[in-house]
């Protein structure tokens, strides 16, 4: 199997973004409750909306550079961690916030992008 190079770039560069971002929140934001990630994971469910809305569909550079930015399994350990630490309503208001923010930035990203292009959300050009 043949891995473009670019695609191997822009997934380097989605997880060095991801680095980046969630040192600066946790730097900024001391706190148990994992608010790197979620800045992370909610910020690409943004971009995941946008790419989708402009194009209905993904090429493999934006999917490897918003694959590598966002952090399925850094979320997941989090909330084990917090879950070991017995802060068990931390965890869960992990898990529930990251769906519900995810779901809204996704939809919020398919939002800007239909009115920038001046249609319904969903309708295919």
């Amino acid at each position: 199997m043949t891995i473009p190079i670019g695609v191997l770039i822009a997934g380097g560069v989605g997880g060095m973004l991801r680095f980046l971002v969630d040192a600066a929140v946790g730097h900024r934001v001391k706190r148990s409750f994992p608010f790197g990630t979620l800045t992370v994971n909610t910020s690409a469910s943004v971009l995941m909306g946008l790419v989708t809305g402009f194009s209905f569909g993904l090429s493999d550079h934006a999917l490897a550079a918003i694959g590598g930015y966002s952090t399925f399994s850094t979320w997941m350990l989090e909330t084990q961690r917090l879950e070991e630490e017995r802060q068990l309503g931390t965890a869960l208001a992990n898990i529930v916030v990251s769906m519900v923010l995810g779901l809204a930035a996704a939809l919020l990203g398919q939002w800007i992008a239909a009115t920038v292009l001046g249609h319904p959300i969903g309708e295919r050009l």
